[in-house]
């Protein structure tokens, strides 16, 4: 995820950055910029349509369709912005709940329960690096920490299989054996009950988020309506504009294709893009508080 001071204008301004859409979209500009040129040579130059009132009327088809293709951009990038929105809760919720566990287990186990204590110090936080790698579609990776720290956890998680299930399944386990131990008392495993459980919750929510993109047929719908939109607006605006046409025309598909670049890469949040969310640095993060709460 890219951090930025939002109160700074010119430096967003002048410098590209390397997910800047204008990147992205440099050869359809192109494209564009010399479609509208050689309309623009045709109608002025060639067939001299400048006295032809049927073209000249073709700005009031673009005014009507102005309005319903800003509408359905602005839906568009709201939608996505949900999407991305949703799985920074999520992971927000996911560190709260960490924290909140190693917090009742610091308080339930005793102080010299040494091996406990390191069970789940890097079980909980495994537990997030192994979403990340699951949300991300890759094979959990196991270097994550010390082999010392989860080599216990290792032993037992079969990469073929569902990993953040295996690691939650094995956190249940243990705090379960502990109440049979009578090292936890019925009361404090209803307690714990809610953080164990949130885990599962967490990791189904950005699953549905992950596995359900924004319908096909509207998509591509979008990205018709937005290039028809554009190629027809030089045959009114070239008799008003003259060459001018070229650089408008470009401008306009640039936002309005933009918008729609913006959408595709934020509605998908945990992927490895510039606007993606920053999963590793919030794992991280859950290692380092756990660990501080345990020890």
């Amino acid at each position: 995820m890219i951090g930025y001071n939002p109160k700074e204008w010119f430096t967003f301004l002048f410098h590209l950055h390397k997910s800047d859409t204008i990147r992205k979209l440099s050869p359809l500009l192109l494209g564009i910029a010399a479609y509208s040129g050689i309309i623009a040579v045709l109608e002025v130059e060639v067939f001299r349509l400048s006295d032809n009132n049927h073209l000249k009327n073709i700005p009031l088809m673009h005014s009507l369709l102005g309005f319903a293709i800003s509408m359905l951009l602005v839906f568009r990038t709201n939608t996505a912005y949900d999407r991305w929105w949703e799985g920074r809760k999520l992971w927000g919720a996911l560190v709260n709940n960490s924290r909140n566990l190693s917090i009742k287990l610091a308080t339930i186990l005793k102080e010299d329960d040494k091996a406990n204590r390191t069970f789940f110090s890097s079980s909980i936080p495994f537990y997030a690096y192994s979403l990340l790698n699951h949300l991300q579609q890759e094979s959990t990776k196991t270097a994550l920490f010390d082999e010392d720290d989860h080599g216990h956890l290792i032993a037992t998680i079969d990469q073929g299989k569902h990993i953040p299930n295996q690691v939650a399944a094995q956190l249940f386990k243990r705090v379960h054996s502990l109440h049979k131990q009578g090292k936890i008392t019925g009361e404090e495993l209803i307690v714990l009950n809610a953080e164990l459980q949130s885990f599962t919750d967490i990791c189904g929510a950005c699953e549905r988020i992950k596995n359900t993109p924004i319908p096909f047929s509207y998509s591509v719908f979008i990205k018709k309506f937005i290039f028809f939109y554009v190629m027809t607006l030089p045959f009114g605006f070239v008799f008003s504009m003259g060459y001018y046409v070229i650089p408008v025309v470009t401008f306009v598909f640039y936002v309005l294709a933009s918008l729609e670049l913006v959408a595709e890469e934020i509605e998908d949040p945990f992927g490895i893009d510039a606007n993606d969310l920053p999963m590793e640095k919030i794992a991280t993060n859950i290692k380092k508080h756990v660990q501080e709460i345990l020890h």
